[in-house]
């Protein structure tokens, strides 16, 4: 074979030519990093169908009350306990206003003599459990978005500067911290009511009193690994503040994480407003809240599953829309996870 090779003329054969300012060209377009993992949360199947669910919970909770036959506080105790009845729906043999009474399926709305829909039926007292459900939702919704909302600003705050300025300062707010992790939250929320009136504001205040803890040392953590990396160092030699450092050069990196547990505090949020709700606690009747309709339901579930069903539907779908929404922001945000 290189015996045919040498027989082949000079000019069968072109020369390379090497463009040494080609070397160190990129091919592909840079990519920030916040596109980038727009990029692969897209990839992500469950956190957007996740995203959805939530925009659609969102959306409901907001005009869900407004939208129905029957507004959520309106008491008409000839129409307690119906089962839901849908127009159109009930003549597929679901949600026509049947229910069990003595042992036999029978047309409760008939029997009654009711004319108008319930949607998603009637509670005890019967009002409309549709505006009911949507309206608690808000209210859960509100509750735990303001939670996590505070707890964010002053675990980043408090975990910020106890990293960064470390030394006794980072001594004395590590030993608040310890002490304040070692209170049960139920104790808390037992005192809180001792001095407030079961609502909305004691309920908030009770869940961030210790709720910013988490967050806070997360936060810490972080800024004790950034705060002397050589772009830190460099800022401090050319003569940033602190306060610079720390809002320009520390905060941009924290806020992955920072995004990322704020997505996780926020149904564990959820959860404690309905756990509260749902041993009394929490908001007091006649408010709504998942938490206390949930309560109402269990206590009717043998007669009246519907009260039951759609609060414990919509508060599951929002605790594993969170999570796993939260799962695919920490997959795309973490650089350690790329592929």
């Amino acid at each position: 074979m290189s015996q045919d090779l040498k027989k082949l003329p000079a000019e069968s054969f072109n020369r390379v030519q090497v463009d040494s300012s080609q070397a160190e060209k990129i091919s592909k377009p840079s990519v920030s990093f916040w596109k980038d993992a727009w990029y692969r949360i897209r990839k992500n199947k469950a956190a957007i169908v996740s995203v959805f669910i939530l925009l659609i919970i969102l959306v409901m909770s907001l005009i869900g009350p407004h939208i129905g036959p029957h507004d959520a506080e309106t008491q008409t105790i000839t129409h307690a306990n119906l089962p839901p009845k849908v127009p159109g729906i009930e003549k597929l043999g679901i949600m026509d206003g049947y229910g069990n009474l003595a042992g036999k399926e029978v047309d409760l709305y008939e029997l009654k003599k009711v004319d108008t829909y319930y949607w998603f039926g009637t509670d005890g007292l019967g009002r409309d459990m549709f505006a009911r459900v949507w309206e608690g939702t808000q209210v859960s919704l509100f509750i735990a978005f303001m939670a996590a909302l505070i707890d964010m600003v002053i675990g980043v705050a408090y975990g910020g500067i106890s990293g960064y300025y470390g030394g006794r300062v980072d001594d004395v707010m590590q030993r608040i911290v310890e002490i304040l992790i070692g209170i049960p939250n139920l104790v808390i929320v037992i005192l809180m009511i001792m001095f407030m009136d079961p609502g909305i504001t004691a309920i908030i205040i009770a869940i961030t009193i210790t709720g910013w803890i988490g967050m806070s040392r997360v936060v810490r953590a972080q800024v004790l690994k950034y705060k002397n990396q050589e772009f830190v160092l460099a800022a401090r030699t050319l003569g940033a503040s602190n306060n610079r450092i720390i809002t320009k050069h520390i905060l941009p990196n924290v806020l992955s994480i920072v995004v990322i547990n704020t997505m996780f505090t926020i149904p564990s949020a959820i959860f404690f407003e309905a756990f509260l709700s749902f041993i009394g606690l929490g908001l007091q009747p006649p408010a709504a809240s998942l938490g206390t309709l949930i309560n109402d339901g269990v206590k009717l579930l043998k007669f009246q599953p519907h009260i039951l069903v759609y609060p414990a539907v919509i508060i599951s779908l929002l605790m594993l829309s969170f999570n796993l929404l939260g799962d695919g922001l920490r997959d795309a945000l973490d650089p350690k996870m790329k592929d």
